[in-house]
């Protein structure tokens, strides 16, 4: 079963944005990574640990489509030539510093070099009632 997490830098930056000590860097892309599985176990990321536990690829996002007034879903393609051969296991989005700010590790995704293949990540703000 996958796991997610908000990275404490993420938490961090989004306070320190709504008491105007500094804008909130939008969100560019998707990283990918091979180390979430480990002997058949997802291993879950740590939200002290803003990486990735073996990162292998950055791509700026496809875009993003506004789900609800909580939720917003970004969307990222890898080509059929890129990761080629690879077993994703572990995404993140990354923000225009460069920080990952939300990770998910789940089991292995082979990649053929014959297809696309997109991946989505709803960024999901809950309230309570």
């Amino acid at each position: 079963m996958g796991k997610s997490i908000v990275t404490t830098i993420a938490i961090k930056k989004m306070l320190e944005a709504r008491a105007g000590i500094a804008p909130l860097p939008s969100i560019e892309g998707m990283a990918f990574g091979d180390g979430a599985v480990q002997n058949g176990v997802v291993e879950p990321p740590d939200a002290d640990t803003p990486s990735l536990k073996h990162e292998l690829y950055r791509q700026e996002n496809d875009g993003y489509q506004i789900i609800s007034d909580t939720c917003i879903r970004y969307t990222c393609t890898l080509e059929k030539s890129t990761l080629k051969g690879s077993r994703i296991n572990e995404m993140a989005l990354y923000d225009a510093d460069g920080d990952l700010v939300a990770i998910k590790s789940f089991m292995d995704k082979g990649k053929d070099e014959d297809i696309e293949m997109a991946f989505e990540i709803d960024d999901i703000f809950y309230k309570e009632g």
